[in-house]
């Protein structure tokens, strides 16, 4: 009999799977083992990459997704090791991960299953590696936020057991799916998983079996492993808080004798946890819609007060209040429509565009509804307190709050670790992504002696030993390991130790084609240099485009152009406003655009748009001394171009004037 049989359940996680294959490697290298990867129907390239780079692993390949039980059982029947390991392909394990386990149990004969520590990316504890059972009690403390608002309660803090010290070892009611080792012998008797659980509630389920059958489970906290969680919900359409519940209502119909108290809890949670999900994932499209609501109801009481023109008396009562809430309704779905409402921003350009056309529909419908036609004057003067009230409050909530900004182009301040080969073909690799969301502040040695010393222009700023200070004194957002030559036990030494400085931690892939965080996994491929049909490119876009330019540089030239032209000419200083202005007239004739690239029309031989007055490379943070970033950013945007993102740029370019 071999030591331990490891089996893996997959989907489309192949990026976090290598990882673990890595980490599995080291902690393995003094045990027999067996590696089992249960695949479920992943469409990644998982199957392909197994079995090109794993051969040795045995692979079972579902064709559809049987869920997470039944694909470890299919594992569990195909074991031969004296232990058995259930382990997430999202995790990362210390080189003695498995050996401090399998001594516990040597020591501990009463032990049926056991698991270890599991960190978040951040170092911090993911709770649901020691748990009680939903009991109804428990159930009540933590659906009602008691557990949450009292963490040191034994009273309250029951199902997460976050009132004992997690440096101490234990038995509890259930451990993590993440992680669960155990006897072979254990599931000789108590079997697998149940099948009525598809994702989540299997694990508590196996738990309350095992205890049930004499076993005693355990936390044990001598070790610990990374868990990267909910990588695979991600790549699914699983209404993952709803798969809980209901995994939760199955396991107290069948082992809390249908507690009526429990079910009602539970199917309240349900309903809080997913009406709390849309409010938080809508919540700046709400207040938005709000807001907008409340200003346009208002501008037309201040219409109706401000319209005088001899005897009307204001709107009759029979319209009310019909004639402020229709108007409003009709054009927050103009807004809504035209892509004035994101989740994560507030679009000034957009909702401009989209108070011109519901300034048209609404003038035309008055044709139609002679009865509530009383002033058309007043429809003006709503919308011309609109035209001020709504950027002003979204450019408010812009500069002095910092609601509402585009997050997507972020730049993260970074660190690398490590200063060898691989940690330079990395800051390569990096620099040649198509858009850079890491600014890289520096390399991290082992030793303090190559400290201040520069590796392609970027200096060493720290050793390991005080990364924790090069971290706080940086005010750093990703620390990246990178090199092979640091031991997975000294990651989860500075991950433990940099608990709590709310820095995400990443791994690098070995052949330095992807990143594996928290958040997402980074492709690090060149694709700045594929040979690709660019939007910028496309007939419809290039039309659009055109049009734009030219409408609104007639338009400038008209009202705006005159003004600035005399005072340039009386030498007045330029501003980065003016000098925008006064490009106007290369913009009408086709020479440039509003928005382009900086400097080039061509890259590597394709077209990226003609050169613009302003863009990503005025908007961006990057190292204009650095031509791959600036390549980058006119390539990013000749590929993505279209007329709301140029808007946007649009947008952004102003309030950066303004405010510079």
């Amino acid at each position: 009999m071999i030591d331990l049989s490891i089996i893996i359940v997959n989907y489309n996680v192949k990026e976090f799977l290598q990882n673990l294959f890595a980490s599995i490697e080291k902690a393995a290298q003094n045990l027999s083992h067996e590696i089992i990867v249960v695949d479920n129907a992943s469409d990644d390239g998982s199957r392909e990459l197994l079995d090109e780079k794993y051969p040795d692993v045995k692979l079972i390949a579902n064709k559809k997704n049987v869920g997470f039980g039944v694909a470890n059982n299919q594992g569990l029947e195909i074991a031969k090791g004296k232990y058995i390991l259930l382990i997430n392909p999202d995790t990362i394990v210390k080189e003695d991960t498995f050996t401090s386990l399998i001594k516990f149990f040597e020591n501990n004969p009463d032990a049926g299953m056991a698991g270890c520590k599991v960190l978040n990316p951040d170092g911090t504890l993911q709770l649901a590696c020691r748990r009680s059972f939903p009991g109804p009690w428990v159930s009540f403390t933590k659906v009602a936020g008691l557990s949450k608002i009292f963490p040191k309660s034994k009273l309250f803090a029951q199902y997460n057991l976050t009132y004992l010290d997690e440096n101490q070892s234990y038995e509890v009611d259930a451990i993590s799916g993440a992680f669960m080792m155990m006897r072979k012998e254990t599931y000789e008797k108590v079997g697998g998983f149940d099948p009525q659980f598809f994702m989540y509630g299997e694990d508590l389920d196996l738990c309350y079996r095992i205890k049930s059958a004499g076993f005693k489970v355990y936390y044990v906290h001598e070790t610990e492993i990374i868990h990267y969680k909910g990588e695979s919900t991600k790549r699914s359409s699983i209404d993952e808080t709803k798969v809980f519940y209901d995994a939760m209502m199955i396991f107290v119909r069948k082992h809390l004798s249908s507690s009526l108290l429990v079910k009602l809890i539970l199917q309240f949670a349900i309903l809080l946890r997913q009406t709390l999900a849309f409010i938080n994932v809508y919540r700046l499209v709400i207040i938005s819609i709000f807001i907008d609501l409340v200003l346009f109801n208002s501008a037309i009481y201040a219409a109706e007060k401000l319209y005088n023109p001899g005897s009307w008396p204001g709107f009759p009562e029979y319209v009310k209040p019909w004639i402020y809430f229709v108007p409003s309704l009709i054009q927050i779905i103009i807004s809504a429509l035209g892509g004035a409402y994101g989740k994560k921003t507030l679009s000034v350009l957009r909702v401009l565009v989209s108070l011109f056309v519901g300034l048209i529909f609404i003038s035309s419908i008055t044709f139609f509804f002679k009865q509530f036609a009383f002033s058309r004057a007043i429809v003006l003067i709503t919308y011309g307190f609109l035209i001020i009230l709504y950027p002003l409050w979204r450019i408010i909530s812009k500069v002095v709050f910092k609601v509402g900004l585009i997050h997507e182009t972020k730049k993260y301040k970074t660190i690398i670790v490590g200063t060898d080969q691989k940690a330079r073909k990395l800051f390569s690799a990096m620099k040649s992504t198509l858009v850079r969301v890491h600014n890289v502040l520096g390399f991290v040695s082992y030793t303090h002696k190559e400290v201040g010393e520069k590796i392609d222009n970027i200096e060493v700023i720290g050793s390991v030993e005080n990364l924790k200070r090069v971290i706080k004194e940086n005010h750093v957002d990703k620390v990246i390991f990178s090199s092979n030559e640091i031991s997975f036990n000294k990651i989860f030494s500075i991950v433990s130790q940099c608990q709590g400085e709310n820095v995400e931690f990443l791994l690098a892939g070995n052949e330095l084609d992807y990143l594996v965080g928290k958040s997402a996994v980074t492709m690090l491929d060149d694709i700045a240099l594929l040979k690709v049909q660019y939007n910028i490119s496309a007939f419809t876009h290039s039309v659009i485009k055109s049009v734009f330019d030219i409408s609104i540089s007639i338009i400038i030239l008209l009202l705006v152009y005159p003004f600035l032209f005399l005072a340039d000419k009386l030498g007045k200083r330029k501003t980065d406003f003016s000098k925008f202005i006064l490009g106007t007239p290369s913009v009408l004739f086709r020479k440039k655009s509003f928005v382009g690239p900086r400097d080039e029309s061509f890259h590597n031989g394709l077209f990226i748009g003609k050169i613009g007055l302003t863009g990503l490379w005025y908007t961006e943070e990057y190292n204009h001394d650095d031509a791959t970033e600036l390549n980058n950013l006119d390539v990013y945007y000749a590929k993505n171009q279209n007329i709301w993102l140029d808007l946007e740029i649009l947008g952004k370019s102003f309030s950066k004037m303004f405010i510079n």
